[in-house]
């Protein structure tokens, strides 16, 4: 059993930058695939971003490419994103997830079998 403990979130102008953390603890972390996904009120959850166990693949929603980076320190237990150039838009909680998975990154939110609690991300215009 894996709990995930985001934190970083909270209030920037349009513009500004945010990187979020996942720590995770009861398991071996790098035997996971992490994700960030995202939820705005009234939308689905979505997926925004993954990494491979090792850290050496990525994968990032075409909505945020150029802007997110993941990363994870195995080290540390921890995953991270790294957010520049907010948009309005990037509001939303931001959800840590693990996947047991091995093969590849998924973006399907059902794949994932832990999850954190959310940390809000609110981008002002």
């Amino acid at each position: 059993q894996v709990q995930l403990v985001e934190s970083g979130g909270g209030l920037v102008q349009a513009g500004g930058s945010l990187r979020l953390s996942c720590a995770a603890s009861g398991g071996t972390f790098s035997n996971y695939i992490m994700a960030w996904f995202r939820q705005a009120p009234g939308k689905e959850r979505e997926f925004v971003a993954g990494i491979m166990r090792s850290g050496g693949t990525t994968s990032v929603a075409d909505s945020v490419k150029g802007r997110f980076t993941i990363f994870r320190d195995n080290a540390k237990n921890t995953v991270y994103l790294q957010m520049i150039n907010l948009a309005p838009e990037d509001t939303a909680v931001y959800y840590c997830a693990a996947d047991r998975g091995w093969f590849q990154i998924r973006r399907q939110r059902v794949e994932y079998d832990y999850w954190g609690q959310g940390t809000q991300v609110t981008v002002s215009s």
